[in-house]
């Protein structure tokens, strides 16, 4: 019986052990993911929009014809 408890304790010490990893490197993950966004989102701002379909005329209205 005795080492029944101590394997059961041995395992529930190892499990939570790799809980704690498991937290550690999620947290990890959840910062770079948060870094790349932010950087994503920087170079979206920087890139300029877009030019507007031209809104009257027989070209330009349907498809964007700038090169």
């Amino acid at each position: 019986m005795d080492t029944a408890v101590n394997a059961t304790v041995g395992t529930a010490l190892a499990l939570q052990n790799f809980n704690q990893d498991q937290q550690v490197q999620n947290s990890l993950l959840k910062k770079s993911l948060d870094g790349q966004a932010s950087h994503i989102a920087q170079l979206m701002s920087s890139v300029s929009p877009s030019p507007e379909l031209a809104s009257s005329g027989s070209v330009g209205t349907q498809i964007n014809t700038y090169a």
